[in-house]
């Protein structure tokens, strides 16, 4: 009778972690964006008068956009720190970063930063920059693993033509 004791509380110290971690994921729902960019291509292109809607599942990769285009970005947790950029002359942050909280949603735990931070972004001139976000926490006391820290989209941005 202990061993089945004891294995209840093996399969419950298994599955706890299990289902704790499986809510710190970032959701994959769609962002509404223009146009989205995944994990599966390393690339995307678009023309200088677009939107481009990015989030997590375009985490490092490359995108390339043309003078005047609009790189849009939303991070689905509330633990993001604003996106900024490595080189702001040539991609620039347009207006204030937002932080929306849905805590209201059935799905959302409290302290699992249901939410997105959302960052806009204007492609001024050509060259390259790095669009970087970070967050330590990936749930309520929980910390991210190393691969879960940082968010980052390399913006290549060419003249218009």
């Amino acid at each position: 009778m202990k061993q089945r004791t004891f294995g209840a509380l093996v399969s419950s110290a298994v599955l706890v972690p299990v289902l704790v971690l499986t809510g710190c994921g970032s959701s994959s729902g769609s962002t509404g964006s223009t146009s989205s960019t995944s994990s599966t291509s390393s690339t995307s292109s678009t023309s200088s008068t677009s939107t481009v809607g990015l989030d997590e599942r375009a985490n490092n990769t490359t995108v390339r956009v043309e003078a005047g285009a609009t790189v849009r970005i939303d991070l689905h947790s509330t633990y993001w720190s604003a996106v900024t950029s490595s080189a702001p002359e040539l991609v620039e942050p347009v207006g204030t970063p937002t932080s929306v909280a849905t805590a209201t949603s059935p799905a959302c735990r409290p302290g699992s930063g249901c939410g997105t931070v959302s960052t806009t972004f204007l492609a001024r001139r050509a060259g390259s920059a790095r669009l970087t976000a970070t967050r330590t926490t990936c749930g309520e006391a929980l910390l991210c693993t190393p691969d879960q820290r940082t968010f980052t989209v390399t913006v290549q941005v060419a003249n218009g033509g």
